[in-house]
């Protein structure tokens, strides 16, 4: 058997060993067809599926019939007919015509379509118009039956002749081959259509399904990663803080005087250790940002107080590089809802970077005013929230005159470990992390963080936070 494209057989899609009447014509449309017919004809007129379903009846009642139903034994016998009729093989040919124990006729005749036989129409009862007088046999049907009722109602069936009905049964089928035609291509154009769509929804389930594996493989992968830089770098802390502690006894002398060569020696191996140590930090930072671990222990806080402590811990370290330090806090601020030491870490992240791209003799401000933000964040699909209520919240601005980022690269600079200038050759160090862990902090605090411009030189960064508590609606 051919099989299509879609993995359905061909003679499924065409119906090509299962085609139904039922399925190729409009049932209100058949009925219509019939009813017209019996207008026309006066002869009733049934329309059944090839498993004897009855789609369409076009007949009044007969009051023979009617009549002969009141009666047990005519009853029994009309109804053995009835089934008989129902289910009778047209033949070979086409076409039969049965006996009715009353004396009319039935003729039924095939439906078929393609070669194929789908249905069968009964045509009947009628009475043979040479037939005046019903048969003997009807009289014996039933010891009560009413001979002179019973000759009356007789003449009163529908009288056709048999070349009248055949020519009836044969109009009947030219006029199901136009509408079979054109239910049998309607039909086969949905069924395309509908095999193209499960095709396609097929495909679409095994790309799901594939991303599915990828991603899933991927959110391991991210797991396995931030486990093993939380173990490793909790295995590098513990000896460097060793090394860092003896490095500052040697530098105080309490093993011994050192000449200034060799204090200047250990001096580096602090410094560098502290680096190293900062790095860890970071490490352990991200890793317990990423894994959901670390916790917030939230509360009310002063933000004067907030900046002026970061004002006063990165002062040392402006003055080393020659670079002005300010900040600027508007009078009455509120208290904000957050982490006092994780939004400490955040201006102290910010501000060391802009201290560390500031040239000499540049400048660097810390600033704090009362804003607003959305209560719903933006959407990473276009980054807008319609009817969204606002919230008051504290807008802390770190500003610099150093070197600027690109416009191009002010998304991905708050990725692990990018930086703006990756070359082995870099003038800056870093390891990429310390905007990461502002951006995931941020978060934390249900704010937004971004960069602006800071013309003509340098870059603006922008954290935004609630002042109240973030309620369910």
């Amino acid at each position: 058997m051919p099989v299509g494209a879609t993995g359905r057989s061909l003679d499924e899609l065409t119906l090509g060993h299962d085609m139904r009447l039922e399925e190729l014509v409009d049932r209100e449309a058949l009925a219509e067809m019939t009813r017209s017919v019996y207008d026309l004809f006066k002869v009733p007129l049934r329309i059944f599926s090839s498993d004897g379903k009855l789609l369409a009846d076009a007949a009044e009642p007969i009051a023979l019939y009617g009549y002969l139903n009141t009666l047990r034994s005519a009853r029994v016998a009309l109804h053995d007919i009835a089934g008989i009729v129902k289910s009778l093989d047209p033949g070979s040919e086409g076409g039969i015509v049965h006996p009715c124990v009353t004396g009319a006729l039935y003729r039924i005749v095939a439906i078929e379509y393609d070669s194929r036989r789908i249905g069968r129409m009964v045509l009947g009862p009628f009475v043979p118009d040479n037939m005046q007088t019903p048969p003997r046999s009807l009289f014996d049907l039933d010891p009560e039956i009413e001979i002179e009722r019973t000759i009356q109602l007789f003449a009163e069936a529908p009288h056709a002749s048999e070349e009248r009905v055949l020519y009836m049964g044969q109009h009947l089928s030219r006029m199901l081959d136009l509408i079979l035609f054109s239910g049998h291509r309607s039909l086969l154009t949905s069924n395309m259509h509908l095999a193209s769509v499960r095709e396609s929804f097929r495909e679409l389930e095994d790309k799901n399904s594939k991303l599915q594996q990828a991603y899933d493989r991927l959110k391991e992968l991210d797991r396995l990663k931030s486990n093993f830089l939380a173990t490793v770098s909790h295995e590098l802390r513990t000896p460097l803080t060793s090394i860092i502690g003896y490095s500052e006894m040697l530098v105080e002398n309490l093993a011994g005087d050192l000449t200034d060569e060799q204090r200047e020696f250990v001096q580096t191996i602090r410094d560098k250790g502290e680096q190293l140590l900062q790095l860890i930090k970071g490490l352990l930072d991200l890793g317990k940002l990423e894994s959901g671990t670390m916790s917030l222990r939230k509360n009310y806080l002063d933000v004067p107080r907030l900046v002026r402590d970061v004002v006063a811990t990165m002062a040392p370290t402006a003055r080393k590089k020659d670079v002005e330090l300010v900040h600027d806090v508007e009078a009455g601020l509120p208290q904000i809802w957050g982490d006092a030491e994780r939004l400490r870490q955040v201006l102290l992240n910010l501000t060391e970077n802009a201290i560390k791209f500031t040239p000499a003799r540049g400048k660097v401000s810390i600033s704090a005013a009362l804003g607003a933000m959305d209560a719903a964040k933006p959407d990473d699909a276009g980054g807008i929230v319609i009817l969204s209520a606002r919230r008051t919240a504290v807008e802390f601005r770190v500003s610099d005159t150093g070197i600027g980022i690109p416009q191009g690269e002010r998304d991905r600079v708050f990725d692990a470990f990018y930086q703006v200038d990756s070359s082995s050759t870099r003038e800056q160090g870093g390891t990429g992390l310390g905007l990461s862990i502002v951006r995931r902090l941020v978060d934390g605090h249900d704010g937004l963080v971004r960069i602006e411009d800071n013309e003509p030189s340098g870059s603006v960064f922008v954290v935004t936070i609630p002042v109240k508590r973030a309620t369910l609606g």
